[in-house]
């Protein structure tokens, strides 16, 4: 059956249950988490005039792969591994066989890929969700984790752990043979992440190690890459056991040649990113009785009122009515979670028009 021959409310139950493709379906997508305004035209007028050598020729392996992000990050190859995504990353790592502890609620695949029973998950306090460091320590050390994970900023929170906190937390974990990974996917949106990230502080910590999806900021979600960068050669040594040969494809091997060239062109799509965000928030804020956190990744998460409809109903009802999808957070480890909505920012237009529809769907569907 097509798309075109679904009901609105069919429509909604496959792409719910979807984990992409969204591009084949005509809806505005605020679920998924990407930088609009790149890789700017020329990459893809390169890479279609290019196509039919990316398709039938081998790529480069992983001793390429880092130098290519090494030159882009300014870090040396000997300090990074290449995934697949950073999914490939973490699934590696959580298969490990060490003991693995996260905050939630997070990034669910942090979780999901460790064994069952090989991951203890740390529930940061409401209604901030803000990471106690020390309180966090305490449970790593208590449960003898040996692999700490902070997202940051997180997802779905998008509320950034500052720079200083996380060199404590370090600092503490390393007596007891703890690796700290900071999943920092989400850096280049937070307000000074150039100074935020910890990418700089990395060879002065042994048992420091940073974890990041290129395509989101990238916006190269199709072509997936991510990439780890750490000082301790033994843990990096042992990540890239977990990789076959030819892990990255053509067309990612080709984005990661041409990168260094966009450079001032990222920098400058990030900062519209962040303006759109800016006033995305000013916007949902107007609507009465709803909690939003002020954001510093791309995305904004918000508790909806309690006299309201839950976050499936109202994300079913903007999809069907609206034809907008975004990400409810039932599920997500955390107490009353139906409550709760990850929002994506897009453009200032499609961000104002799911304004208008959500406030008039809490407006009509509220109960007294």
């Amino acid at each position: 059956m097509t798309d075109s021959e679904l009901t609105s409310e069919e429509r909604y139950e496959y792409i719910s249950s979807q984990h992409g493709g969204y591009w084949r379906y005509d809806f505005i997508d605020h679920n998924y988490l990407y930088n609009l305004y790149f890789p700017p035209e020329d990459f893809f007028s390169h890479a279609s005039d290019h196509i039919k050598q990316l398709v039938l020729n081998y790529p480069v392996a992983q001793k390429d792969l880092a130098g290519l992000v090494g030159k882009l990050i300014n870090q040396p190859p000997e300090r990074i591994v290449v995934g697949n995504g950073a999914a490939e990353l973490i699934k590696i790592i959580a298969g490990m066989d060490r003991k693995l502890i996260v905050p939630v609620p997070s990034f669910n695949e942090y979780v999901n890929a460790a064994p069952v029973g090989n991951v203890a998950q740390f529930e940061l306090s409401q209604p901030s969700f803000q990471l106690d460091v020390d309180k966090f320590a305490a449970a790593a050390i208590r449960c003898k984790a040996q692999l700490a994970v902070v997202v940051s900023p997180n997802n779905p929170t998008s509320l950034l752990v500052p720079k200083d906190e996380l060199l404590r937390l370090t600092k503490i974990l390393a007596p007891h043979n703890c690796m700290l990974i900071v999943d920092e996917s989400f850096i280049d949106f937070a307000r000074n992440g150039d100074t935020e990230t910890l990418e700089n502080e990395i060879e002065k910590h042994r048992n420091l190690t940073i974890f990041k999806s290129m395509s989101k900021a990238y916006g190269i979600c199709g072509i997936r890459i991510g990439y780890m960068l750490t000082a301790n050669s033994d843990f990096l040594a042992e990540v890239r056991q977990g990789l076959h040969i030819w892990n990255i494809n053509g067309f990612a091997e080709e984005f990661l040649r041409l990168a260094p060239q966009y450079k001032q062109r990222f920098r400058e799509s990030c900062a519209k990113v962040m303006a759109d965000r800016d006033l995305f928030y000013q916007q949902l804020k107007s609507i009465p009785e709803m909690t939003v956190y002020p954001p510093d990744a791309n995305y904004i998460f918000c508790r909806l009122p309690n006299h309201s409809m839950s976050g499936p109903e109202v994300t079913k009802k903007l999809f069907v009515d609206h034809n907008i999808y975004i990400k409810h957070c039932e599920g997500k480890t955390m107490p009353e979670s139906d409550r709760y909505l990850r929002i994506a920012s897009r453009t200032q237009s499609e961000n104002l028009l799911l304004v208008e529809a959500l406030r008039n769907i809490l407006a009509v569907n509220s109960q007294p």
